[in-house]
């Protein structure tokens, strides 16, 4: 089935197809506006893991003369396209079915067949939940969710389980309003639970579109990775300064890095070639998602508390050289 992030995305999508179709036959039989705005939450999901799958394959297509550093930020744009397919779709159909119903009450016709889609659901979106939230472990390290999130430069198993737990709030959500309409004869509660599913998913798609948006710009890499570059480079015969570590993530699993340094003085044109391509190999062999490094020959010069570079008049094949994958 391929890597563990498409895994996670087939259960999830699996899960949410078999969900989608219970959702709107119960709705259909009950009349329920909180069990109708979980299947839109449900049809809405599925769309969403068809779109992160599409976005997947798309960034695995090779570089070529309009895109010279690949597609790798496809997974990035169709991860915010599913965001804001969230919040549009899901956020404003489930808020709309609320309004409606809370405008022109409809009485709950069998509630149990509810209850026996609820406990279906959660079972089928707590396993997809639990299959995600598994894979993070595995990447977070000691970090927690929320750092986990802010970090991550692979949005797509974060989505799935961003996605799986608005479902299982908004079908706790779901129990509740249905169940206080069976006690007190007012399918209000109904309504308004359609309206708690909908705020769920709007701040769900609010977190999940300001995360994307970072990467789909250009973030960097993490703290950690930068700080070792740059010890790398000061670490390097031939280098006297490092100046700046300029870094962006191209993709989930390819990142370029841009190196500003000051060469020794004694350093030759032949040296800068072998300084800068050790350089690069070091760098790439200890953080093999690192799939260019470009290399810049300049002095820092500090001059009434700000910083101002001069180039150094160093040969430019020392800073071609480190372009090779």
């Amino acid at each position: 089935m391929g890597s563990p992030t498409r895994r996670v995305i087939y259960v999830a999508l699996t899960a949410n197809l078999f969900i989608t179709v219970t959702k709107f036959v119960a709705a259909l039989v009950t009349g329920s506006s909180a069990i109708f705005s979980e299947g839109v939450h449900s049809l809405v999901d599925s769309s969403n893991e068809l779109l992160l799958l599409y976005g997947r394959r798309r960034a695995k297509l090779p570089p070529d003369e309009m895109f010279p550093f690949g597609h790798g930020k496809e997974v990035y744009f169709w991860s915010f396209v599913v965001a804001i397919l969230v919040f549009a779709l899901g956020a404003g159909v489930s808020f709309f079915e609320g309004v409606d119903h809370l405008i022109t009450p409809h009485a709950i016709h069998h509630p149990f067949v509810n209850y026996a889609v609820i406990a279906m659901a959660a079972l089928f979106e707590g396993s997809s939940w639990y299959i995600a939230r598994r894979e993070i472990d595995r990447t977070k390290g000691k970090r927690g969710y929320l750092a986990m999130v802010r970090r991550t430069k692979d949005p797509s198993v974060v989505v799935v389980f961003m996605e799986d737990s608005a479902a299982l709030l908004g079908l706790g959500a779901a129990l509740l309003g249905i169940l206080l309409s069976q006690l007190t004869g007012n399918p209000l509660f109904d309504a308004a639970a359609s309206i708690v599913i909908s705020l769920i998913l709007g701040i769900t798609a609010s977190i999940l579109a300001l995360e994307t948006k970072g990467l789909l710009i250009g973030e960097s890499a993490n703290r950690e990775v930068v700080q070792g570059i740059r010890e790398i480079a000061r670490t390097a015969d031939g280098i006297e300064q490092v100046n700046e570590v300029l870094t962006m993530h191209m993709g989930p699993e390819y990142i370029l890095v841009n190196l500003s340094v000051l060469f020794s003085d004694a350093a030759q044109a032949d040296d800068i070639e072998t300084i800068v391509a050790n350089l690069d190999l070091r760098i790439k062999q200890a953080y093999p998602h690192v799939k260019r490094v470009f290399v810049e020959a300049e002095d820092w010069q500090t001059g009434g508390g700000t910083g101002q570079r001069k180039p150094s008049g160093a040969p430019e094949q020392g800073s071609r050289h480190g372009q090779a994958p």
